[in-house]
Formats: structure tokens, sequence, C-alpha cells
């Protein structure tokens, strides 16, 4: 089979935008509308929670306990989302309660709101806070690779125009022509990440490396493909666009927890001390050899 002068990658995503296009943004089943979306969101939530009981293991954590911790941030996420909505617009509530609640919620706010009664959730059960974001790191890029597809099924947070031989069109759009198929990128990136945030953990590393190279990473690649997605809020006159500014905290919030994770984690001085290691770390194990042989 020829390509007549067309590259394999070219063919391959034009099928599959073509193959998009035939789904459209909610499904009908009887009564029921299914938004596709959601139906990805759903598969990602629970691929995301089914690899934390993997990943419990490698970073030192109760599976159990890492699960009880995952249902409790999908609760609060959805909860948090829905009070926020409401709150906006009660009156609206009120004439319309379950149009209001149905309508796509998740904000900044919602999610800034959400980590914080997370990491209230882990204080209360004495969870290593660290280790449990490790754990966590591939799973959110499970939950993002889930993402990613279901926009790009539904057609939402498209590519700007482009000539590459690799652009699709976007579902339902007869003005822009050929876009960066920018979801499939932040796919490849996910997976990507993931793979390498897993064997990561099968390393000896201090409480907090894996999260912190997964929000360093992330928030580098999201706003390297935030410059190739087509705008969809206005800021004024503001330098960045939302999604941006939320890679950059990112990035900081990772450097930090790399930084800070410097100290010694006690998990690790424990098993240290059972080995007999001298410094009681052995992560800084060749730094005290080092000491040593200079005095």
């Amino acid at each position: 089979m020829r390509c007549s002068g067309r590259s394999v990658s070219s063919v391959v995503m034009q099928i599959v935008a073509e193959a998009a296009m035939l789904i459209p943004g909610v499904v009908r089943v009887g009564a029921l509308r299914v938004p596709v979306f959601g139906v990805f969101a759903a598969v990602g939530l629970v691929g995301a929670l089914w690899l934390s009981q993997r990943t419990a293991r490698a970073a030192g954590v109760d599976a159990d306990k890492l699960w009880d911790a995952g249902m409790f941030a999908v609760v609060a996420a959805l909860v948090v989302s829905r009070v926020l909505v409401v709150a906006m617009d009660f009156r609206a509530f009120l004439a319309y309660p379950l149009l209001v609640l149905s309508l796509p919620s998740l904000t900044y706010g919602g999610i800034a709101l959400t980590a914080m009664l997370v990491w209230l959730w882990l204080r209360w059960k004495k969870l290593p806070v660290l280790r449990v974001m490790d754990a966590w790191a591939p799973c959110a890029m499970v939950l993002w690779a889930a993402l990613s597809v279901g926009h790009f099924v539904e057609g939402t947070d498209a590519g700007m125009p482009t000539s590459l031989p690799w652009g699709v069109v976007t579902p339902g759009d007869h003005v822009l022509g050929k876009v960066h198929p920018v979801q499939m990128y932040a796919l490849v990136v996910a997976v990507v990440l993931c793979v390498v945030l897993l064997r990561m953990l099968t390393q000896e590393l201090r409480a907090g490396m894996v999260v912190s190279v997964a929000l360093v990473a992330g928030g580098v690649a999201s706003f390297a493909l935030d410059m190739l997605r087509q705008p969809v809020e206005s800021m004024g006159s503001a330098w960045l666009d939302p999604s941006q500014w939320v890679a950059i905290v990112a990035m900081v919030v990772g450097i930090l927890i790399f930084v800070l994770s410097e100290q010694r984690d006690p998990t690790l001085l424990q098993k240290a001390q059972k080995d007999g290691s001298p410094s009681g770390c052995p992560l800084n194990s060749n730094l005290d050899e080092r000491v040593k042989e200079a005095v």
C-alpha cells in the first residue's frame, strides 16, 4: 500500500481524526445523555486508582489507605466543584437545579481547594504526604492521558492551524482546516512521563523526588503545549493564559519539593539504621565517605 507522498504519521492521524468525527460529544442511551468526555474521564479515574494500588508498595505506602485517600480526592473534587458552581449563581440553581449541577464545573480554584482538603485528609490519617504524592504521580499521568483522548474525540482543546502532514481537522470545524493535534501530543507526553515515573519508583530515592520530576516536567510540557493550543479564555492584557500560570505554579512547587526534600527522609533513615549505615541515611552515604576521606 502506497501513501502517494504522504507520511505514515499523517495517514494515521487522519484516520484517527475521521473516526473521532463519527463520535458526537454526547451519546444518547434512551433518555440518558452520556457525555463522551465524561466517559474518558471516568475511565482515566478508574485506571489511576487501579495503578495506585501498584505504586503504593513501590512508594512505601499502605495500599488500602492510599485507595481511601484517592476516593476521598475524587469525591472532594466533585463536591467542591458543584458547591462552587452553585455559589456562583444560587438563583439559577434554584430555578434549574439539575441543569446547573450537570454543567462542567472543575475550575482552577476548585482544584486548589480540593488539593488543600486532600492535604488535610492525609495529615489527619497520618500518611506520609510526599510518599503519597510519589505514588500518585504516575497515576496522574494515566488520568492526563485519558483526558487528552477525551478532548481529542470531543473536539475540544484543539490546536492552532498547521501545514504539517499530521495536522487534523477538528470535528465540526469548517474554518481553520488542519490544526495541531495538541491532545495527541499531550497523550504522548503523559505516557512517556508515566513510564519514566514508574521506573523512578523502583529506585531508592528520597521522598518527593518522583512527584517533583512529575510537576516540573509536566509543567514544562503543559506550558509548551499551550502555545500550540487555541486560546479559549481571555485575560485582557495578561502576559500568559491561565493554564500557563498553572503550569508555572506546578514547576515552582516541584522545584520547592525537590529542594525541601533534601532533608532526611524518615523512612529511609529507619532503613539505614537497620542496615547499619554510619550516616543514618543511605542517600548521603557517598557524601559521608568523601568527607571522611577529606578529614
